[in-house]
């Protein structure tokens, strides 16, 4: 017997549909797995402010909801024997760094645990340049450590994308898209999910909007700093969202997101087919690096290996949520999680950019809140 029936669904779908009435963003997406079974799947609302019906198979931008879909990629190679979550990065990537310097040092786990001392640098800037790969390597090949490697958990908005998809280009031998198109998105039917809009794609993806910061229950000093109408702007754009960017431009929906995790929280197996085995998914999602305040975030955060972790009160997991669950937000209007525990994949998708230090967190609390409360009566 199903842990959730339809009248727990129909309580779900008032709370997701109050969020559309009151205004929260134009459209969303809701899909939840539990025990490996599609439970909810609701969509509401419109593409944008003009625009049509949101239904489950509209593709949304997914913002840093990407980086764990190319950090599995890279998992899937260190099982494979190709590279060790400690190798330094110039073992695969010569040019990476000077020998004997600093950030030789810098290692794979460092990388997916958002420890490497390269959170920014001037290339995030350069949003005309993201399309270019090369260009990307070369920034990354070029910019200087702003924390000792190892040392400050900061969170690496763009860098871990171009690193990660770097190593797994030099490693595989192919272009991180298609490496994660073909081994992750592939074979468990995420149908509707890329990296980027791919060639021959219609740019179908919903029009982003970035809503005013609500002036109350928020911290000025937490998050990125950065204007949600800036963003949704960068992201509108139709040149960016055909680059390649592996931490930042996934396209797809809320149903192929919860169906990413749901994979995940049952160990790495979904419907027969493996991504991962399961000592490498409790590797990957177990915490690795915690900090009081982030070097980029300015708020407490706990990196597992390409995850969040939950446990924080001010995470987006629930409003008292544990250590084992295991995800990742998306600028101001995306999240998805996995429970091991509870062997649930839980995804939010959205198209309106809310102020991301409470206002993102307070929205997808709820969400998650709701789940969690359903399934324990």
């Amino acid at each position: 017997m199903t842990r959730f029936d339809e009248a727990k669904r129909r309580r779900l779908e008032g709370a997701f549909e109050r969020h559309l009435a009151v205004g929260l963003h134009h459209g969303a997406q809701l899909a939840v797995y539990v025990d490996g079974e599609l439970v909810v799947d609701f969509a509401g609302g419109v593409t944008g402010p003009d625009g049509e019906e949101t239904t489950p198979e509209t593709r949304h931008l997914l913002f840093s909801c990407t980086k764990p879909f190319a950090a599995v990629g890279l998992h899937q190679l260190v099982e494979q024997g190709e590279l060790s979550y400690d190798d330094p990065l110039v073992d695969h990537w010569p040019e990476f760094a000077d020998e004997g310097s600093q950030k030789a040092e810098i290692t794979v786990r460092q990388v997916l645990g958002h420890t490497a001392g390269i959170p920014y640098g001037e290339f995030d800037e350069r949003a005309e340049e993201w399309g270019d790969w090369e260009a990307a390597v070369e920034a990354m090949e070029d910019i200087d450590p702003v924390y000792e490697p190892g040392e400050q958990p900061a969170y690496h908005t763009f860098n871990f994308g171009w690193l990660v998809g770097e190593l797994v280009r030099r490693v595989s031998g192919e272009r991180i898209e298609d490496y994660v198109a073909a081994n992750v998105f592939e074979p468990i039917g995420m149908d509707d999910t890329s990296i980027g809009l791919r060639d021959g794609d219609t740019d179908d993806v919903a029009t982003l909007s970035g809503f005013e910061v609500f002036d109350r229950c928020r911290d000025v000093g937490e998050g990125l700093g950065i204007p949600a109408a800036d963003s949704a702007a960068a992201f509108n754009d139709e040149a960016v969202k055909r680059a390649v960017i592996p931490a930042a431009n996934g396209i797809g929906t809320a149903r192929d997101m919860a169906r990413f995790y749901a994979c995940l929280a049952d160990g790495g197996e979904l419907d027969g087919t493996r991504l991962l085995k399961e000592p490498t998914v409790e590797t990957a999602t177990q915490t690795h690096a915690e900090t009081d305040s982030d070097g980029t975030l300015s708020r407490p955060a706990r990196y597992a290996l390409g995850f969040w972790t939950g446990g924080l009160p001010n995470d987006m997991f629930g409003t008292v949520s544990h250590e084992r669950q295991f995800g990742h937000a998306g600028l101001g209007s995306i999240f998805g999680w996995g429970d091991a525990e509870q062997n649930v994949g839980f995804a939010y998708v959205t198209n309106g950019i809310r102020e991301e230090s409470y206002e993102h967190a307070a929205r997808v609390n709820a969400l998650s809140d709701a789940v969690q409360l359903l399934l324990a009566e």
